[in-house]
Order: C-alpha cells, then structure tokens, then sequence
C-alpha cells in the first residue's frame, strides 16, 4: 500500500524545507507539496521533522567477548536500534576461530537471520594478513558485498595486529576497493600499564581508564595515519575519545590524507569520573577506548562541527552490570569492555548538539545519517531523502523533554550508561523501506524482516578529506 506522510519539514544533509513524501513500495515515488493521497495511507507529521533513517556505522550484537557474550542479540538490539530511530547497522564479523573467512561470514549471517528487525551489513574484523587471509580476502569482499575491514591496535591478548598486518590490510583494501576501519590505542603499552597496576593493587574501574591514557590513543592514531599513507591507502579511525587523536586526524586531512573519524555519543556526553562511582558502579562505565577528562567533549563538538570528524557510531557493546560487569569485580582487566548505546545515539546527538547549539540541524542529518551512507557505500539508497531511495524515515518531535532510563529503554541489559539523563527530542514513528518498524512509539515491525545490504566498492570521489579548522 502507499503512503503519503503529510506536514512535516524534511531535514536532510543538505537542506530544510517544507514538503510530503509519497512512498511506493519500500522507495521514495515523489515529493513535493500538497501531493494527493489517491488512496495512500495517510501519516500526519504535523509539528515533526522527517530525517532520513539513522545509519549506526559501529555495533557489536550477539558478539563474544572477555569470555562472555554481548546481552544484545540481532532481534533486541536492532529493535532498540530502531526505538532510537536508526534504521541501518554496520556489525562487525569476527573471524578469530573460523577456518576460513567464508565461515566466518555465515556464522554472522546465522546471528542475524530471523531476528533482525532492520537493515544491515558487516564490517569484516582481521586479525591476522596471512597469505591464506590475503588469498581469500578478495572473494569474500565480492561476493558478500562487504567494503569496510576492521583491524584492532589494542587487545593484545586478543585481537592485536601487528604494523605488519596492518600495512598489508591497508595495501589490500586499496586493490579490493574497502575502507579499513582501526581501533587506535597502542595495545602494548596498554597490556604493560595494566600488568603494573594489578601488581600495584590497583584493581577498581578508574583504573581501566588510568591504564589507558590519551597518549596511547594519540600515538597509535598517528602511526596508523601514516601507515595508512605509505599504502596509499584510506583509514576510518573508530571511536575517538580525546585531543591527542583528533589533532592527528586534523593534521592529516589538512594534507589531504585519506582519513576520516568517527566517534561516539559516551565520549559527547561522559567522562571519566563516572569509572569513580561507589560500590562498584563504575563497572558501567568500562569500555574501550576509556571515558577521558570532561575537556574533550568541547573538542570533540568542535571537531564534528568542523569536519574532522564525520560520523558518530554507538560502539553498542552492552553487558549487563548483574552478572557480567560482576566478572572484574576484584580485577578491572576483567570487567567485559563495552556499554549499551545504540538506542540513545540519535536522541543524544539532536538534544546535546542541535538543542544546544553545537551542531545545525544538517551538520546532525550529515552526521547520524549521510556520511556513514557514503563512506560505508550505502548512499543514496540510505542516507537521505530522495526520490529513488529507501523509504527510510523517522518523524521526529523535537520539542519533548524526557530523561533517558534503563526502565523504559528497549535494550535488553539491566543498566543505562545515561540513566537520569534529561534530553529533548524523540522518534514518534520510525519506517524502514516504506514498512513501520515503530508506529506512535510502539513496536510495529517484524522481527527478520531486516534486509542484508551488499556495499558499493570505498570510493573517496565525492568524499572532502581537506579541512582548514584548528582543534
């Protein structure tokens, strides 16, 4: 059946205006003012923006890690996703323990099929560059449509690459057309500072983040840049905490280097004070890269206002504190890293940055939406509003107040990373292809009813990698 949503103002990346939307199918048939209805089913946005559907570059679902497994699967977290008003999710696929990479592909396929209830793709994670990875890497990136790779420089018990495989991931993704995507923090020093710590005593949460510091962040940021570079290579540096990165990140796009950033909407709004919080609750706070001193949050602003930066993943990792954060009670390495966020994303970025005047309202559009589109090689079928593309939309009261907790949000983990957190703004209905998945702030979809999304090959063409701004 068509739809035909009426009354709104249409906020996309590059423009604001008046106009309704006809919807055929799950694609955009037409918009313009005063469109008939001619028997379409009828949505009312009066007093709403419509934006395109959010597109979460960055989650982790039903994904093991420190001997556990994430409290969110494919059906829990993509319909909390789409609560938030994220109508696409970038996974990430680990491939450490399959034989091939193949196999490792299917068993995320596995996780997602039946269960999610948006559209999504897969970020392939490499740990090593072997010439068996390095043989098949091309084929699997053909065939599954995948266009990003992951390489971790922190996790040294688990997940850390050498320079040696992080050059070769950057000179293959330069031949096979993809976008490595690297956790900068330097594992090694990391792994060292921790050792001492525990040998010290120290064993409560503040810790995860004294044993991590911005230098760390600072200084693998920086070698991955210029790795990046001798492969004439492009590098999306994941989940920016602090100053020390993101001067690194400028510097190298004032040069014209193939960079851009991303980082998260904990690092906007926390800080490292709450890994101090009594009883153990600072436990809630462990993810990684740490939460930094409160002063980075101005510089992070400034550096997605500027360009910088360009997109804001959510980095969902959720544990829940009863039980699972519980593991590192008498140990901090061994509280599970990561937090529940993929709900709040949208929400907070309008509230803290178009509310309060850091961002305008397309800077926000470019930001939740576009430019994950474009880099990740979705756009203009996700991304923005425009005839030929998805019918992905989310009316969006700007004006309600409403504070953020745990005993009304959709993920399933026993905490919020922003209980108490007053914001303004909210998803009222939320479709994906033209179907609702939240109808009036209810759940309308259908679990599987997600659609797998093979990419487009990186291309940089249409993507500023200059800036001129000062952080």
């Amino acid at each position: 059946m068509k739809k035909l949503v009426k009354n709104g103002i249409i906020v996309t990346a590059a423009d604001t205006y008046e106009a309704d939307i006809l919807i055929e199918g799950e694609k955009i048939a037409e918009i313009g003012l005063n469109l008939p209805a001619n028997g379409a089913e009828v949505i009312d946005a009066k007093g709403a923006y419509i934006f395109p559907g959010g597109v979460d570059p960055h989650t982790h679902l039903d994904m093991p890690f420190n001997n556990t497994v994430t409290d969110d699967d494919w059906e829990t977290g993509t319909i909390a996703a789409a609560f938030g008003g994220t109508t696409t999710i970038l996974d990430f696929c680990l491939t450490t323990g399959d034989r091939t990479l193949k196999e490792a592909v299917q068993r995320w396929h596995g996780k997602a099929n039946g269960k999610a209830a948006i559209d999504y793709g897969f970020h392939l994670m490499l740990a090593n560059m072997d010439d068996k990875v390095m043989a098949e890497l091309p084929l699997v990136l053909e065939e599954e449509g995948i266009t990003s790779l992951k390489v971790f420089m922190a996790y040294a018990k688990e997940f850390q690459a050498d320079d040696r495989t992080l050059f070769r991931a950057f000179k293959a993704a330069k031949e096979a057309g993809a976008l490595v995507m690297v956790h900068c923090e330097n594992g090694s020093v990391i792994d060292e500072l921790v050792t001492r710590a525990l040998a010290g005593g120290h064993t409560e949460p503040i810790y995860h983040a004294l044993t991590r510091p911005p230098e760390a962040e600072g200084e693998a940021t920086h070698r991955a840049i210029e790795l990046a570079h001798m492969a004439d290579s492009q590098l999306y540096v994941v989940h920016v905490t602090c100053a020390e990165a993101v001067r690194q990140i400028a510097e190298a796009r004032s040069k014209g280097y193939k960079v851009w950033g991303e980082t998260c909407p904990q690092y906007l709004v926390l800080d490292q004070s709450y890994l101090e919080k009594p009883n153990f609750e600072g436990a809630k706070y462990v993810w990684s890269p740490p939460l930094r001193e409160k002063a980075n949050q101005k510089v992070l602003f400034n550096a997605l206002k500027a360009g910088i930066l360009q997109t804001l993943g959510s980095d969902q990792c959720s544990f829940n504190f009863n039980g699972k954060k519980q593991l590192g009670r008498n140990d901090f390495s061994k509280i599970p890293n990561g937090g529940p966020f993929i709900e709040d994303r949208f929400s907070i970025l309008y509230s803290e940055g178009v509310q309060k005047g850091n961002l305008n309202l397309n800077q926000f559009v470019d930001i939740v939406s576009t430019q994950p589109a474009k880099l990740f090689g979705l756009f203009p079928q996700k991304g923005t509003i425009a005839v030929g593309a998805d019918a992905d939309l989310v009316i969006f009261d700007p004006e309600v107040k409403r504070v953020i907790s745990a005993k009304t949000h959709h993920m399933n983990v026993d905490y919020s990373a922003f209980e108490g957190m007053e914001i303004t703004g909210e998803p009222i209905s939320v479709l994906c292809r033209g179907n609702f998945v939240i109808k009036e702030k209810q759940f309308a979809g259908e679990p599987g009813s997600g659609k797998y999304l093979k990419r487009k090959k990186f291309n940089d063409g249409s993507l500023q990698t200059q800036t001129t701004a000062a952080v």
